[in-house]
């Protein structure tokens, strides 16, 4: 992923501004996060109708984040070569056809189909987006204030969207999740395409190979792994999904290290910071994605609450989301960068097991309540801080490498956590299309765990640093 012309600013047309031009872009990305969230809500009813089990309800969320998260560095390339305005508007295409074809589907088949490709349209829409948003702001400070607006953008869709989910599914079924983004999207192609001038594109080749094998590596891996929980983790599709999915990404490792434009340098792999926040963004990933799946099953499975309930109690966490990554700069700012993300990991592994051993048996409680809460602060938190971890030492040319990497690891955490965490919980359950809430709650507090324990190692590093330089 790349800042695309970031260098020096792109300037409006006569007659528009750039905050009409950042609406446009921001509807974009208010729109992908929205429909994520929407599609967690209906996915109970998307199993009702279509007559899915857990498994392949599993693979319906996991096929657009394996396009996602395989591709997601190929569009920022794509956006450098061929031009950030040309690339955003064809993905804006996809992803928007992809969606209509969605509602239209009347089979699990056709419905995977139609992720894959809002997975696609996502993942060249997404750069290209915020390279264009990069390019309207020339200064630090301005861009420092367009990305915060970005963010915002980024969570008001997460908390309309838990709420929207619910209503519209319950109203109109869940097909209108699909359906509703379309009409906007199309307006806010529109004023980007009035409002954006075109944007040259830059010479240089695509690391095409590079994207088939971490695609092909994702797909494999995630698609052994929800067969592990029908047909157990010996049998021959989930041996050689996983057989398939590990070669791969070795020889993704491979094309990487030959290619001369690769979609991830392995340089930067040898800065502790960097592997220490992907490694942590690559698990809360695996958290995040795995609890918006499970936990509306969970609320209507087990608590007995309607699409639309479910939704309207989501919206403290989802709110908290946003309160922590507002906070995270100033617990950052506090107690130091190192220090901070330990402190985020903690909050959030409080609120998993806060949420796993919750004595709620039915509606809403004010004690699951307080999971939510930690939770949704630990996640905000958590996030941002992963991502300052990530981005803090990057030289000039760096920032849209290491940023693009750091989102491309919470996406293909979603991808391969979720299924993953889907397998075992499913086939923990022992019965044919039910699901083990409570271990899918403790295997999420798992990754957690493993996420806290890497920032604490380095954080312990971090203070070592300073005396071993004393001593020579």
């Amino acid at each position: 992923m790349s800042n695309g012309p970031a260098p020096s600013a792109v300037h409006t047309r006569q007659g528009a501004s750039r905050g009409l031009a950042m609406a446009g872009l921001a509807t974009a990305m208010f729109l992908v996060i929205l429909d994520a969230a929407m599609v967690n809500l209906a996915g109970r009813t998307i199993r009702e109708g279509l007559g899915l089990t857990a498994a392949e309800l599993t693979v319906v969320v996991d096929s657009y984040l394996v396009a996602f998260a395989g591709l997601l560095l190929l569009g920022g390339r794509l956006a450098d070569v061929l031009g950030s305005r040309k690339v955003f508007l064809t993905g804006m295409a996809i992803y928007l056809a992809a969606s209509a074809f969605c509602a239209l589907a009347t089979s699990g088949g056709m419905l995977i189909a139609g992720r894959i490709g809002q997975g696609i349209g996502a993942a060249v829409v997404m750069p290209a987006a915020l390279s264009l948003v990069l390019a309207l702001y020339s200064s630090s400070a301005e861009r420092t204030r367009a990305l915060g607006i970005w963010g915002a953008v980024a969570g008001a869709g997460s908390l309309i969207g838990v709420f929207l989910g619910g209503t519209l599914t319950e109203l109109l079924g869940w097909q209108a999740v699909f359906v509703t983004p379309v009409p906007f999207g199309v307006i806010g192609a529109i004023i980007v395409w009035r409002s954006v001038p075109p944007v040259p594109g830059r010479p240089g080749r695509f690391d095409a190979l590079g994207a088939v094998t971490i695609t092909i590596g994702i797909s494999g891996l995630a698609l052994g792994m929800v067969s592990a929980s029908e047909a157990g983790w010996a049998a021959p599709g989930t041996i050689a999904g996983l057989v398939i999915g590990l070669a791969s990404l070795a020889a993704f490792v491979t094309v990487e290290r030959r290619s001369a434009h690769p979609l991830v340098p392995l340089g930067v792999f040898r800065r502790k910071p960097v592997v220490t926040a992907n490694l942590v963004m690559l698990l809360i990933g695996g958290t995040l994605t795995s609890l918006f799946f499970f936990l509306p099953q969970y609320q209507q499975d087990v608590l007995g609450m309607s699409p639309l309930t479910a939704g309207m109690t989501q919206i403290p966490l989802a709110v908290m989301i946003i309160v922590g990554s507002v906070a995270a700069p100033l617990l950052a700012k506090r107690v130091g960068l190192p220090r901070a993300l330990p402190v985020a990991l903690a909050v959030l592994l409080a609120g998993f097991l806060w949420l796993a051993m919750d004595p709620t048996t039915t509606g809403f409680s004010v004690s699951l309540l307080g999971a939510f809460l930690l939770i949704g602060t630990g996640l905000g938190l958590g996030a941002v801080n992963a991502t300052a971890m990530a981005v803090r030492d990057s030289t000039d040319g760096e920032s849209g490498l290491l940023s693009g990497l750091v989102n491309a690891a919470q996406q293909l955490g979603g991808a391969v956590g979720l299924a993953a965490l889907a397998g075992i919980a499913i086939g923990a359950a022992g019965t044919h299309g039910d699901i083990s809430f409570t271990t899918a709650f403790l295997g999420e507090a798992t990754l957690i765990l493993i996420a806290l324990a890497l920032s604490l190692i380095s954080t312990a590093r971090t203070r070592r640093a300073p005396a071993a330089v004393g001593t020579h």
